[in-house]
């Protein structure tokens, strides 16, 4: 395996501001959701680390439960809107008030879609929380109610986001140096 430290490019968001920053936002969604019959969504894979820390800071009884989904367009790492969903909740949303929790919103054509497809549950509220937001890369309009950290725009992997399924281990966010990045079956690890 490629050791990470060859195609980093740099840090964007160390492990201490994460971790601040999660609980801040812990805070502010127990504040917001106090009284309520809150559930919270997780969007697997990418979103799993972060709603784990944040579901830790959240001070209010909430219910959890997650989505896997698969967006695909023209190229591997392209998000066309086109959305399947691998697993569907186990939770009735009706008249609940969600909180969608997203590894990363770019382009909101993911997002749009899983946004449109939980309204017709008719949930009474539903919200949405994001890790890192790269807003410079919207191309559909989407409401983002809470944001960990705007980056900009580049390739990045750490705290749950992985790079070719790989180093969501890292307590940090970096970007990658993708003229230093080979993909597993070019460096021979297919």
């Amino acid at each position: 395996m490629q050791d990470y430290r060859k195609f980093l490019d740099e840090i964007l968001v160390d492990e201490q501001a994460i971790q601040k920053r999660v609980a801040e936002l812990g805070a502010q969604i127990s504040r917001d959701y106090e009284g309520t019959d809150l559930l919270v969504v997780c969007l697997l894979r990418g979103g799993i680390t972060f709603t784990a820390d944040l579901a830790r800071h959240l001070t209010i009884p909430h219910e959890l439960d997650c989505m896997s989904l698969a967006s695909y367009g023209v190229g591997r790492y392209s998000s066309s809107g086109n959305v399947r969903v691998n697993l569907d909740l186990q939770t009735n949303i009706e008249s609940r008030d969600v909180l969608l929790i997203e590894d990363i919103v770019d382009s909101g054509r993911t997002l749009a879609h899983v946004l449109q497809m939980l309204r017709t549950r008719n949930p009474k509220s539903l919200k949405v929380c994001v890790l890192l937001d790269k807003k410079m890369r919207r191309e559909v309009p989407v409401n983002v109610d809470y944001i960990g950290f705007d980056v900009p725009d580049k390739y990045v992997f750490g705290y749950g986001i992985d790079i070719d399924e790989r180093y969501r281990h890292l307590p940090f966010i970096a970007s990658v140096d993708m003229r230093k990045y080979r993909r597993p079956a070019e460096a021979g690890q297919g």
